[in-house]
């Protein structure tokens, strides 16, 4: 039987012991939300121009790349395709309808799809609820979620590559026996 102190001990040490997010990886999150910051403030500047960039579920995306690199959820076919399917849900649903209970509804719906389709990634989720809420365009899903997705995804296997002190993104395939 383990007794309520030596637990939290046993606890504390073990999170204490996690590992913390490299100085290069930091500064990747920043550079790419501060992309962001700057296209969206020139798309609204212009006239042609109408996109939002600035979406909460990419940076949840991004932090999901830097701290939890080898989990499902972080890899790329979910990243890229489980965020791009939500948003497009959310964006054909809002062609019809708007509003926070439809929004409520399509994050269940993309909740099952996702999950179905072995390609759950969470922001994909949000994703499903924001044109619903916001109303960016019948084109959101492609014009940004999916390029955005793409650069963050590809960015992260690179630097992977290139720096010591970044987590191995993404985890690598099985082969059909089971090594890797």
């Amino acid at each position: 039987m383990i007794r309520p102190r030596e637990f939290l001990h046993a606890a504390w040490r073990q999170w204490r012991s996690g590992r913390s997010m490299s100085v290069p990886a930091l500064l990747w999150f920043s550079g790419m939300v501060g992309v962001l910051v700057a296209m969206d403030a020139v798309s609204r500047a212009h006239t042609w121009g109408n996109e939002l960039w600035l979406v909460p579920p990419f940076a949840a995306t991004l932090s999901i790349l830097v701290l939890l690199p080898q989990s499902s959820i972080a890899q790329p076919i979910p990243v890229i395709f489980g965020s791009t399917l939500g948003a497009g849900m959310g964006s054909a649903a809002s062609l019809l309808v708007h509003g926070p209970l439809y929004a409520g509804c399509m994050a269940a719906i993309a909740l099952v799809l996702l999950d179905r389709l072995r390609i759950y990634h969470p922001p994909g989720i949000a994703l499903s609820m924001y044109p619903l809420l916001l109303r960016p365009g019948p084109l959101f899903s492609v014009e940004v979620v999916l390029p955005f997705m793409l650069t963050a995804v590809v960015s992260a296997a690179i630097l992977s590559r290139r720096i010591k002190s970044w987590p191995e993104y993404p985890r690598p395939l099985e082969s059909v026996d089971g090594r890797t």
